[in-house]
C-alpha cells in the first residue's frame, strides 16, 4: 500500500515524542526532523535513528520540498504564522500542534475526516482542548450545551517554554474549540500549572450548562466518547462518574501519557502528539487512496 512521507519541524519535547510515535505508523514514513539548534536532544536522537536532520528551520523544507507531503509543526504559535504561509505555497499539508489556529480545528474523536485535497492546514487546538472538547461534544450531542468551561491542570514540570509562552493563545484557542468543535454556545478555558512533587498526572474538569438535561443519555454519550478517545490515547479515563446538579454537568478527566519520550505524568503533551498522529494517519490514508485511484485512470 505504501506510505506518505512526513517531516517534523520543531525538535523540542513535542516534536521528539511525535518522532517516536510516527516511527510505528503503518501509513506514514517519517523522513526528517527540522530544528534550529544542532545541539537539541531531538535532533541528536533523530540523527541517531537515521532521519535526515536540518538545523536551518523552515528553510530546510523550502530547499527540499519533496522530502515530505505532510509536515507536523511543533514549534510555536508565532513561528507557525510564517510556516503556514510557506507550506501552503509549497503544497504541503500541515498539521499544526501550536495554538496558532491558521487552519480549521481538528480533534480526531470528533472532527470528520475530509479529503486531503480540501485542506492545506489543520490545527490540533491545545492539549486541554484535545482532552476536554470530546466531552463537551458528547454532552452537546444529547443535551445542547449553552455554556462549556474547562480547567486543565498539568504538572509544572510538563510545561516547557513553548507552553508557557503560549498561555494566552491556549485560553483563546481552547475557548474557540469548545464552541466551534465542542458545540457549546459559549466557552471558557483555564490552565493551571501545579508544582506538586511528585508531579501530578494531567487532570481536566469539564463543566457544562445544558438546555435539555437527560442524565442517562449524557452519561451514555460521555462513556462512549471516552472509549473513542482511548483508541489513540490509552491513558485517557474518567476519574469518577459525571456529576449532575440542576442543568449543570461536571466531568473529571485524567490523562496518563504513554511514556514514549515524556514521563507518564506528562499526559498533556502525550495527548497532543497522539492526536496529531491519528489525524496525520487519517489524512495519509486518504492520500494513498487518491493516489491509488489516480493510478487506475
Amino acid at each position: 500500500m505504501g506510505k506518505i512521507k512526513a517531516a517534523i519541524i520543531g525538535s523540542g519535547n513535542i516534536g521528539t515524542d511525535l518522532m517516536y510515535k510516527l516511527e510505528r505508523s503503518d501509513v506514514i514514513e517519517l523522513t526528517a526532523m527540522i530544528g534550529i539548534d544542532a545541539d537539541s536532544d531531538g535532533l541528536k536522537r533523530a540523527k541517531q535513528k537515521g532521519y535526515t536532520v536540518f538545523t536551518n528551520g523552515i528553510e530546510g523544507i523550502i530547499e527540499n520540498p519533496h522530502i515530505a507531503e505532510i509536515v507536523f509543526d511543533a514549534t510555536s504559535a508565532k513561528a507557525h504564522v510564517r510556516h503556514a504561509k510557506v507550506l501552503k505555497e509549497l503544497g504541503i499539508l500541515t498539521i499544526d500542534l501550536t495554538p496558532a489556529a491558521r487552519g480549521p480545528f481538528f480533534c480526531p474523536a470528533v472532527s470528520s475526516n475530509q479529503s486531503s485535497g480540501e485542506l492545506d492546514n489543520v490545527n490540533m487546538i491545545t492539549c486541554g482542548g484535545q482532552a476536554t472538547i470530546p466531552i463537551v461534544h458528547a454532552v452537546n450531542q444529547v443535551a445542547d450545551v449553552s455554556y462549556g468551561e474547562i480547567v486543565a491542570t498539568i504538572s509544572s514540570l510538563s510545561a516547557g517554554p513553548g507552553t508557557r509562552a503560549n498561555i494566552d493563545e491556549f485560553t483563546i484557542t481552547t475557548r474557540r474549540g469548545i464552541e466551534e468543535v465542542g458545540g457549546a454556545d459559549r466557552g471558557k478555558a483555564l490552565i493551571i500549572l501545579n508544582p506538586a512533587d511528585p508531579p501530578i498526572l494531567m487532570r481536566d474538569t469539564v463543566y457544562c450548562e445544558v438546555k435539555n438535561m437527560d442524565e442517562s443519555a449524557i452519561r451514555k454519550s460521555i462513556t462512549e466518547m471516552v472509549e473513542k478517545v482511548k483508541e489513540y490515547v490509552p491513558g485517557y479515563r474518567l476519574r469518577q462518574d459525571p456529576m449532575f446538579d440542576g442543568n449543570r454537568v461536571t466531568v473529571f478527566i485524567e490523562v496518563e501519557g504513554a511514556g514514549d519520550y515524556f514521563p507518564a505524568y506528562a499526559g498533556n503533551l502525550d495527548i497532543m502528539t497522539a492526536a496529531a498522529m491519528r489525524v496525520g494517519e487519517d489524512f495519509a490514508r486518504s492520500m494513498l487512496k487518491e493516489k491509488a485511484a489516480e493510478s487506475l485512470i
